[in-house]
């Protein structure tokens, strides 16, 4: 695996003058700045060894979404190794540009369709029969402002199928600040506003974390109740 520095402070504080937290389409300046910290080029490598790891029986028909996709690598990898039809979804229309770009250019196709959109996921809606059986939350809690925790734990329970997923990327795990994003987080903060409609199943640390997040990432998998 290449290695990858990790997020520099400076990159951080570049997003922050860049981001209007009352205006969340600001998301789409940083990405024409090319000031994405969080994009580490690849798919997290927590989300592959969870996967590969058959330590959870998902489902392998169905469908998949990932809110705040970025540039797609992780909605590529749900559909190509569990082939869910999945959904990216994101604010910036230049993410989605990237992430349509990076599909097109691969060599075999992933097993489930991918469809990137532009929108918000606080607004989506999904009648019963289009519920669905994966959510992976990556850096999308963490993005938003501690406000609309609540609404994002209700959205999930809305959006997830009986019986469904979350997988949550617990991180950066470190001294609880109100500076953000990213906002630092503990496991407890998922607790908080996912216990009652989902139980957690999974939530261990990653051997195979990135330079500078071993000790400050963890990986948790919820199931729908």
């Amino acid at each position: 695996m290449a290695q990858i520095p990790f997020v520099k402070r400076d990159d951080v504080q570049k997003l922050h003058k860049i981001l209007d937290e009352d205006d969340p389409h600001t998301w789409d300046d940083a990405w024409k700045a090319k000031v994405m910290p969080w994009d580490i080029g690849q798919v997290q490598p927590p989300l592959k060894e969870l996967i590969e790891s058959g330590e959870v029986d998902f489902p392998r028909e169905g469908r998949a979404l990932v809110p705040g996709c970025g540039a797609g690598y992780e909605a590529v990898y749900i559909a190509s190794s569990l082939g869910l039809n999945t959904t990216g979804l994101d604010l910036s229309e230049t993410a989605i540009e990237v992430a349509k770009g990076k599909l097109a250019a691969q060599e075999t196709p992933p097993k489930g369709n991918v469809t990137f959109s532009v929108g918000d996921f606080f607004a989506l809606k999904l009648v019963e029969e289009e519920k669905v059986d994966i959510i992976y939350d990556c850096a999308f809690f963490v993005a938003i402002p501690p406000s609309l925790r609540p609404n994002w734990s209700r959205q999930m329970a809305s959006l997830i199928k009986s019986g469904g997923y979350l997988i949550t990327m617990i991180f950066p795990i470190d001294p609880l600040s109100d500076v953000g994003p990213p906002y630092s987080v503990k496991s407890s903060s998922y607790h908080e506003h996912l216990d009652g409609n989902f139980v957690k199943v999974v939530d261990r640390e990653s051997e195979l974390s990135l330079p500078g997040r071993a000790g400050r990432e963890r990986i948790a998998v919820w199931r729908r109740s």
